[in-house]
């Protein structure tokens, strides 16, 4: 067998990229003052005390100490793009019994498979504001990924976090508020995990935009930049607001997190030793690993002090089958450079997040194929090598049918209604509008979802997956009124004027319009829209459609799909316009959910995610559309600081249509007799103290000829990324004229430190997520809500505070309740208030410091109707 030449393995890249990477930042420092992402070394190594994960640690030393440093490198290494089944999988220890675990896409179902579900959004899930709801949906989800061999789900999604409304991605993520946020991101996690497989929360940080994130992506579009996107954030702004809901998900034990694409503060997030090592390791004491987003990791050795865990899929670009880790981190490893610890390390994070969700090595088989839904073909899909069944159909499904419709009912959001929601058997129902019909070639004929055409139940991109059946609201509708003994006629189509014209000016037409506003990943161009919507009208002149058929039919109800809000300036408030719902981005059971509320067999109760405001400008930041840096990094400072959607509006004191938290319901509730109840909480104690030095697990061969390929094994499969050395010389290896500097002469001062390091004052000793006494409660807010209408319903009370600081939002959300009340009842919200809600972060002392503002709590029905307040003794 013919070995690729030492240029072609790119042995030297980890040493060559550290030194690209450090000149160009210095480039970019020279170019424009901006805030730079200060260093933070070495690398935490795991605490084998912290909470939730000393079984795991235990049995993950266990494993580890018995692996070679090949396999520790094998396992921290992804096999290539399309290399084998998964849309990304680790090497393999067969040795030690362990098979290439599978990550796999998407937030909302398995990507690419069949026989499966196709979820609500996690945008629509918040909706809901249902803490039990959120986790029953990430433990299906988490069952069907088991079910089809996935060992790492690729979700939950905190970034983006819905920084512009036009971004892409907001759909996947669940709302711009870091508490509701927060809440959906363990709500998730605890599912998918309780469900036995690992979830990966990302994208980490600061990841608010499809443009320019990528390099190639950006210059297919006809951008001539060189370097990624970077997303300025300042220290404050990223602790109270981007950084809220992935501490979040560190508490309720997440086993991985991606690292995103864009810089943050002109660094690499795959490389970004504050991002990865201060703030997720060391602050908020993450256990578990980092991986890379798909092609996010651009250097070696310094990716790897700097906290990456995992590269993904493992090529430093699709089916290139070179590595920046692979046999360049064996090498590195081998002549000093990357200290062991570190490795051993990225090896005991990867299996500590396994036992923390697996009892046994011995994993059921992968069972699908990523890149075909074909019975027979090649299992390494990219060298066409190894044919054999790749698919084994297996449906994965159960009930989940009837989950999704109860999600998706119980998250569309009633934001108007003058009395003619719910329907009783009317007389005439017209639904008009592309939206409420299907694909005529199929729900998944467009690869990812990338086209507008028929229903919108999904948005675009990775973050898919396919329809098993796809239930239109016109399909459900016409079921009903069929049921109903009522006249039904459909027009599915925005531009059929004359016809719908002459349908909904008929007597007694009850017209339901159907109408949406599509976005998604960045890969995927849709009608212009680069990932990133173009602007926030509706889709298919859906605008225009909303008006005539009002002008025509006095009894007009509008359902949007859509992955954010949109502008409604030019008609909401028309009289003959009598319903507005938001029916978000509902999946599978789409027209069954929306008929359960329409016909109030669902009493609507959810809230609106996000602000819907009256003009684009009104929500301050915004997408960065075009390069502002010459071909350099195109610069995105956050100087909105924390005030994004309602915090803006708010600030800004400027009206919007519907607000923040905003949700009718066909029955009407009534708040009063709000309490403060004071705690006992003690006095805060910074952390002190330091961590144990760095721990190893086995020592390792420094003898090359030990790491040569083992072609008397097994054969060398075309594009596959292996850990093995193709000579026995590191010299010529390295293929590097300067081999012989040390990583002192590279890497940054202290990056390959093992002595024990002091704990940060805001850290926890053993607990992840931050100091344990953040999360103490300091009062308890009860108020009393009752139903006073003629039917049962749910409501949902929202707890804010103010903190009372000249620069804080007018209030935030920090806690809320989902109640079921029946008519005449009333029922008691009770809402806590940590020490984190009340606490802003202090950039001098860099800790969570509760400041002298007067502090009041408000209860209310949205974040513009707070009817209760209390001031905070």
């Amino acid at each position: 067998m013919q070995l690729k030449s030492a240029t072609q393995w790119l042995l030297p890249v980890f040493v060559l990229a550290a030194r690209a990477s450090v000149a160009n930042n210095h480039q970019q420092l020279y170019k424009r003052a901006l805030e730079v992402s200060e260093p933070s070394y070495p690398s935490p190594w795991m605490n084998p005390d912290a909470d939730g994960w000393g079984e795991a640690y235990a049995r993950a030393r266990d494993f580890v100490s018995q692996m070679t440093l090949m396999e520790k490198v094998n396992l921290t290494t992804g096999v290539g793009w399309a290399a084998e089944q998964c849309v990304g999988q680790s090497g393999s220890i067969p040795r030690l019994g362990l098979r290439s675990l599978c990550m796999h896409d998407s937030p909302l179902g398995i990507r690419g498979t069949d026989f499966n579900s196709a979820f609500p959004s996690g945008q629509t899930a918040a909706a809901t504001f249902d803490r039990g709801l959120i986790y029953r949906r990430g433990y299906a989800m988490g069952q069907e990924a088991k079910g089809k061999g996935v060992n790492v789900l690729l979700g939950p999604v905190a970034g983006p976090l819905g920084r512009m409304p036009a971004g892409g991605r907001n759909w996947e993520g669940f709302s711009p508020d870091p508490v509701l946020t927060g809440v959906g991101m363990a709500e998730s996690i605890k599912g998918i995990q309780d469900a036995g497989v690992i979830a990966c929360a990302k994208h980490f940080i600061g990841n608010e935009q499809e443009h320019f994130r990528q390099v190639g992506e950006a210059k297919g579009y006809g951008f001539d930049i060189a370097e990624t996107l970077s997303s300025n954030i300042d220290d404050k702004t990223m602790h109270e607001l981007y950084l809220w809901p992935f501490a979040d998900a560190v508490r309720a034990g997440v086993g991985s997190v991606m690292c995103s694409y864009q810089q943050v503060n002109n660094s690499y997030g795959c490389q970004n030793s504050k991002l990865m090592n201060d703030l997720l390791k060391n602050e908020l004491g993450f256990q578990g690993f980092v991986m890379s987003d798909w092609q996010a990791q651009h250097t070696g050795a310094a990716s790897a002090v700097a906290g990456l865990d995992m590269t993904m899929p493992g090529d430093t670009e699709f089916n290139t089958g070179l590595s920046y880790w692979g046999t360049n981190l064996t090498l590195a490893v081998l002549n000093g450079t990357v200290p062991a610890y570190r490795v051993d390390d990225m090896a005991m994070r990867i299996m500590a997040a396994f036992f923390k969700v697996s009892k046994s090595i011995e994993l059921d088989p992968i069972n699908f194929s990523f890149w075909t839904l074909d019975t027979y073909g090649p299992i390494h899909w990219a060298a066409k090598e190894g044919y054999q069944q790749i698919n084994y159909h297996v449906d994965v499904v159960a009930d989940h049918g009837n989950l999704i419709r109860e999600i998706a009912a119980k998250g569309t959001v009633l934001l108007k209604n003058t009395g003619s929601l719910p329907l009783n058997k009317p007389k005439f129902v017209a639904v008009i509008g592309d939206d409420a019909g299907g694909n005529p070639n199929g729900p998944n004929a467009c690869g990812d979802r990338g086209c507008d055409t028929g229903t919108l139940a999904m948005g675009w991109g990775s973050g898919t997956s396919n329809f098993p059946y796809l239930i239109t609201p016109d399909a459900a509708l016409q079921a009903k009124a069929v049921q109903d003994g009522s006249r039904y006629e459909s027009i599915l189509s925005n531009y059929a004027t004359t016809q719908t014209k002459a349908l909904v000016s008929q007597a007694n037409v009850t017209a339901i319009v159907f109408v949406n506003a599509d976005s998604g990943e960045g890969y995927i161009n849709v009608d212009g829209n680069m990932g990133d919507r173009k602007n926030l009208t509706l889709w298919h002149d859906g605008d225009t459609l909303v008006k005539n058929v009002a002008s025509w039919c006095p009894n007009t109800i509008v359902v949007i799909h859509s992955t954010g809000p949109v502008l409604l300036t030019e008609w909401y408030d028309n009289a003959n316009i009598t319903a507005i719902l938001w029916a978000g981005l509902p999946g599978q059971e789409s027209g069954n959910s929306i008929t359960d509320v329409l016909y109030g067999k669902v009493n609507p109760a959810a809230k609106s995610p996000f602000t819907w405001g009256t003009t684009r400008q009104g929500y301050g930041a915004d997408v960065l559309y075009e390069p502002n840096n010459g071909n350099g990094a195109p610069q995105q400072d956050f100087t909105e600081g924390v005030f994004i959607d309602y915090r803006y509006f708010d600030k800004a004191n400027t009206s919007v249509i519907y607000e923040f938290g905003h949700g009718l319901s066909y029955t009407t509730f009534e708040y009063s007799n709000i309490k403060v109840e004071k705690s006992n909480a003690g006095e805060y104690k910074p952390t002190t103290g330091k961590t144990a030095s760095a721990p190893t697990f086995g020592n390792f061969s420094t003898d090359t000829s030990d790491y040569l390929f083992p072609s008397d094994e097994f054969p060398y499969i075309y594009q596959y990324i292996y850990p093995y050395l193709n000579t026995t010389d590191a010299e010529k290896a390295s293929a590097d004229p300067q081999y012989g500097q040390t990583a002192e002469e590279f890497l940054p001062p202290h990056a390959t430190d093992d002595a024990a390091q002091p704990l940060l004052r805001s850290s926890g000793k053993n607990e992840p997520g931050g100091n344990r006494q953040l999360y103490d409660v300091m009062y308890t807010i009860t108020a009393d809500i009752k139903n006073t209408g003629s039917i049962v319903g749910e409501e949902v009370p929202q707890l804010y505070v103010s903190l009372g600081g000249k620069d804080d939002p007018k209030v935030m959300l920090r806690d809320f309740d989902r109640m079921r009340i029946d008519p005449g009842q009333t029922a008691q919200f009770r809402g806590k208030l940590t020490r984190r809600d009340l606490s802003n972060w202090d950039t001098g002392v860099q800790d969570w410091v509760v400041g002298a503002g007067e502090k009041t709590a408000f209860v209310g029905s949205s974040s513009r109707k707070l009817d209760l307040s209390a001031v905070l003794p």
